[in-house]
């Protein structure tokens, strides 16, 4: 039987991008609402401290594991030297914690962030520039393995690598692992059962993202931006959104998928509580892994 991992993002309570997007609770609160939901698992976050010694007993109080977190890299632009300097703190903390991956995602250029810069003028590569790039990640993620921590590669909707013909592009001069992330890929037009079909022998990590395609479809890519997205509440958890659960686990499944399933939207906590949004997501995702034949194990 395949095994399966349920755990969350932080930003169902706290955005990184929209500190408004926040609710004002402890680490530990937090931690505890994700357990109370039935999580075993959490992604790091702004208000994580970067060392074991301070966050075991926590996690250890609460019965959670560190399981993933987000790099901003900078490798479109910058230098492999100097990536393995600014990842460093963060490579230690994660081989301490025993998480499965770090998150790789790409900041340089892109618009994910900015508040004016519309959806359409995300950044986009030649198969050249895509070619130089996917070498670039692919060194400093065998490097990053070679020092005990692998990186994921995240897609991303308004960065350089957004599209599924991005991602595919990516993926064919690169040999680095895969986050597959549900929500993103079903934002920017993709196909998910496609994806999975095409790249499943390199998905090391999945985030299952929800999207309200009403939000999404109704977007004006020309002038609203990724974050204006999110505030009219692209995104939600596995169960209130648009996207087939059912099916996209028994698609991983079929290729033998087995790991982490987290749970990420980023959305109000005011309009959307952090906790019964855990417990809505935890509740669909274990039915549809239990259907697809998935054992959930802590």
């Amino acid at each position: 039987m395949l095994e399966a991992r349920l755990g969350i993002a932080p930003i169902a309570w706290w955005n990184d991008d929209l500190p408004e997007l926040s609710d004002d609770v402890s680490l530990e609160e937090c931690l505890r609402q994700a357990s109370e939901a039935g999580l075993t698992g959490m992604e790091t976050g702004r208000r994580f401290p970067m060392n074991m010694a301070e966050l075991g007993t926590i996690l250890d109080k609460f019965g959670i594991s560190v399981c993933g977190g987000w790099f901003s890299g900078l490798l479109l632009d910058g230098d492999i030297e100097a990536e393995k300097d600014r990842i460093a703190k963060q490579h230690a903390f994660f081989k301490a914690a025993c998480a499965p991956c770090i998150v790789y995602g790409e900041t340089a250029r892109s618009v994910q962030g900015e508040r004016k810069t519309p959806l359409a003028q995300k950044p986009r590569l030649s198969e050249a520039e895509m070619a130089s790039y996917g070498r670039k990640v692919s060194d400093f993620a065998e490097w990053c393995a070679k020092e005990g921590m692998p990186l994921a590669y995240h897609h991303h909707m308004a960065a350089a690598v957004e599209t599924e013909k991005e991602l595919d592009l990516f993926m064919k001069h690169s040999s680095v692992k895969l986050l597959f992330d549900t929500g993103h890929m079903a934002f920017a037009g993709g196909d998910n059962f496609r994806v999975i079909e095409n790249h499943h022998a390199r998905i090391s990590h999945v985030h299952t993202k929800d999207i309200r395609a009403d939000v999404v479809n109704g977007l004006d890519r020309a002038k609203e931006t990724f974050l204006d997205a999110v505030v009219k509440g692209a995104f939600t958890v596995p169960g209130d959104g648009s996207l087939d659960f059912k099916a996209i686990a028994n698609a991983l499944a079929a290729k033998g998928y087995e790991g982490w399933f987290v749970i990420e939207a980023e959305q109000d906590p005011v309009a959307n509580p952090p906790l019964e949004m855990a417990r809505k997501g935890r509740a669909e995702l274990f039915r549809v892994l239990d259907a697809a034949g998935y054992e959930v194990v802590a």
